[in-house]
Formats: C-alpha cells, structure tokens, sequence
C-alpha cells in the first residue's frame, strides 16, 4: 500500500476535490494540541492506479478507496495530514 499512497499523492488536488462523508473527530493527543486545536476531519476518496502489462501497454486500472486526515489548525485553516486506511477494492478492475 506504500507504493499506492506514494502514487496517489500525485493526484493531490484531485483526491480533495472528490472527497466525500465528512467526518469530525477532536483532538485528544496532547502533542497536537498547537497543530491541530480546532480537531480532525475524515473524508473519503478513491483513486486508480494504471496497470501496465510486460510491453509497457496500459491493461487495466486498480480501484482504492482512501481517507484524508485534516487538521484544523490553531490560524483556523485546514491542512492535510495524511492519507490512510487505503484498501484496494475487490471485484473486477477497471479494464481500458
């Protein structure tokens, strides 16, 4: 899944666009309690990575799912924290 997250934080923009189920958790970690004091914020996303066959032709696309982790900072903006839980859906890729 490293190699998921790595690829995904290409699409940054994207990811943030399409994301949705917003989510409010408070901070209850002391060690955030400067950067993140307003709490945490969960959305869901999804991103697909391509899948190249030997010949370096496009075969399919891989299907993840996602959460975006969002900290409300002390100057009331919102900045992304992290992208977790990421899990490759089952079932039968995206074929080109």
């Amino acid at each position: 899944m490293a190699k998921a997250k790595a690829n995904a934080t290409q699409g940054l923009p994207e990811l943030l666009e399409i994301a949705s189920k917003k989510r409010f958790k408070e901070n209850l970690k002391e060690k955030h309690e400067s950067d993140a004091k307003f709490g945490w914020y969960r959305y869901d996303t999804k991103f697909a990575l391509p899948v190249y066959n030997e010949n370096q032709e496009l075969e399919r696309f891989n299907i993840f799912q996602a959460a975006l982790v969002i900290r409300h900072a002390q100057d009331g903006k919102m900045y992304l924290y992290d992208l977790v839980n990421i899990k490759k859906e089952t079932g039968k890729p995206l074929e080109r």
